[in-house]
């Protein structure tokens, strides 16, 4: 049996690798809502909510994980995963998965229940990622601290780097692969191949939008969005190849 999850903030393009996976014959639960997100999610939100409960903030950008990298993990929190994950640990699918952004909000629990598990950390350009809403942006929702603010693409900005930085500061499970959405969409034979390799079968070639990629393009014409660049996506710009913009 081969399981497989999708790692990456809300907005990073996540729903092109699990249209893709479903497509190649993965089964990624039930039901699915049209992000290709396994739904409903309530039991994932609330799982989130315990895993934050064993996160300390020390202000500004300072996120201190060692009590939930280092504790036991709770059977509230293993329950409502298990709960969430029903359709998915039941089914006899010899390859199967789920895909919902706010599993990055607890990578750390997840990887350790499922250290067999092939992870793909999705990512997409920060200044893209921010444009649109999602449900993690007001990271309080979750029960994780961060600087306050009133200004809505800066508290995005805050939740982006929050995942990045949990992710980073977690250990590699066994199966891990980086990809980012600009080269699925636009080398999506390439990315393909290298994902092939990883997963060990066969990918589906489904449609890409290469209008998705540099959306921050068209967005910066526009006087009333705000800005949608903050100088804390500095090391990941740097980390993953994306152009800073001159100040």
């Amino acid at each position: 049996m081969t399981l497989i999850t999708i790692i990456g903030r809300g907005h990073s393009g996540t729903r092109a690798i699990s249209n893709t996976l479903a497509a190649s014959g993965v089964f990624m639960g039930q039901p699915l809502n049209g992000s290709w997100d396994l739904i409903p999610p309530q039991d994932m939100y609330d799982a989130c909510r315990v895993f934050a409960k064993y996160v300390k903030w020390n202000g500004g950008l300072n996120w201190d994980w060692s009590e939930a990298f280092n504790s036991e993990i709770p059977k509230e929190f293993k329950s409502l995963l298990f709960t969430f994950l029903e359709s998915v640990l039941t089914s006899d699918a010899p390859i199967k998965g789920w895909k919902i952004p706010e599993t990055t909000l607890c990578f750390p629990w997840i990887s350790r229940i499922f250290p067999k598990a092939k992870y793909i950390f999705w990512i997409r350009n920060p200044r893209d990622c921010i444009i649109g809403g999602h449900v993690t942006d007001d990271m309080h929702t979750f029960g994780i601290q961060y600087p306050e603010t009133d200004n809505v693409r800066e508290k995005r900005a805050y939740s982006w780097r929050y995942q990045y930085d949990l992710v980073k500061a977690t250990a590699r499970p066994e199966q891990w692969i980086e990809v980012r959405l600009e080269d699925f969409v636009l080398k999506q034979d390439e990315t393909l191949s290298r994902l092939e390799d990883f997963l060990g079968f066969k990918l589906v070639k489904i449609p890409v939008k290469p209008e998705a990629v540099g959306r921050y393009i068209l967005d910066d014409q526009n006087p009333e969005t705000g800005t949608n660049y903050y100088d804390i996506f500095e090391p990941a710009m740097h980390e993953y190849g994306y152009e800073i913009p001159a100040k």
